[in-house]
């Protein structure tokens, strides 16, 4: 699928875990790390800035309510059957906060390197933490054994950088292996088949803040009809004061 939004104009390079060309591979060269070739820097603190779908994200939509999504049949009668109560005693309150939901939900972020080849992003919103690894396996390397699927399933990430210098770039986040969820609070449906696709990019505002936009597609062959595209913003915040960590919880 092409970019569905804030597409970087000209020739874009893509920087992945390898890094090298094949020949200095093939050569024995270092692979440079990801975060030593990161074009921007999304690391610190950041709170939601909302600024679409506010009477989706702010409050609880009314059960049954999923304008704006293109829902399949599949997942009408899941929506309808929606029983926030059920999800509590299942103990499964986190349903709306797996990574095809947890951008959207309003809170705080907080973006940190793990390791050179890992970046992570912890939530505030439901406590959960995301790992976005650049690391490929390079041919020869026996599969890694499979995961059961997550709320935050696995994500490979690369970074796309445009050839002009000092453009900058963005990064392209692929996220699978996913635990079926919530797109929104009120129980609309995706499935351990759906894909997010996710763009991070870095806007500057005027008093020398910034912004991140997270341009998300979430792609359920079950659940959904076609793509649904969401775009949510965040504000960079100078400290981690306001940073307030709460659990999961199936209504707001």
């Amino acid at each position: 699928m092409r970019r569905p939004f804030g597409a970087i104009a000209g020739l874009v390079l893509v920087v992945g875990a390898l890094g090298a060309s094949p020949d200095a591979q093939q050569a024995g060269a270092s692979s440079p790390k990801a975060r030593d070739v990161a074009p921007i820097d999304l690391t610190g603190y950041w709170v939601s800035y909302v600024t679409e779908n506010w009477r989706y994200r702010m409050v609880t939509p009314a059960k049954g309510e999923y304008r704006r999504i293109p829902v399949s049949p599949a997942a009408v009668p899941i929506i309808n059957a929606w029983d926030p109560a059920a999800d509590t005693r299942a103990g499964e309150q986190c349903k709306s906060y797996g990574a095809g939901a947890i951008m959207n939900v309003p809170g705080r972020l907080h973006i940190t390197w793990q390791d050179a080849d890992t970046l992570r992003i912890d939530t505030d919103a439901g406590k959960q933490t995301r790992l976005f690894r650049f690391a490929a396996r390079t041919p020869g390397d026996k599969p890694a054994s499979k995961t059961p699927p997550s709320w935050q399933g696995e994500s490979v990430a690369t970074w796309e950088r445009v050839a002009a210098p000092d453009k900058g770039g963005s990064l392209r986040v692929v996220t699978s292996n996913l635990r079926g969820g919530y797109l929104r609070k009120n129980g609309v449906p995706y499935g351990e088949r759906a894909t997010v696709t996710e763009y991070f990019d870095i806007a500057p505002l005027p008093d020398g803040g910034a912004l991140m936009l997270v341009n998300t597609v979430i792609e359920d062959p079950v659940y959904l009809n076609g793509p649904y595209i969401v775009s949510p913003h965040f504000k960079k915040e100078p400290d981690g004061s306001k940073w307030d960590p709460t659990p999961c919880s199936s209504t707001w």
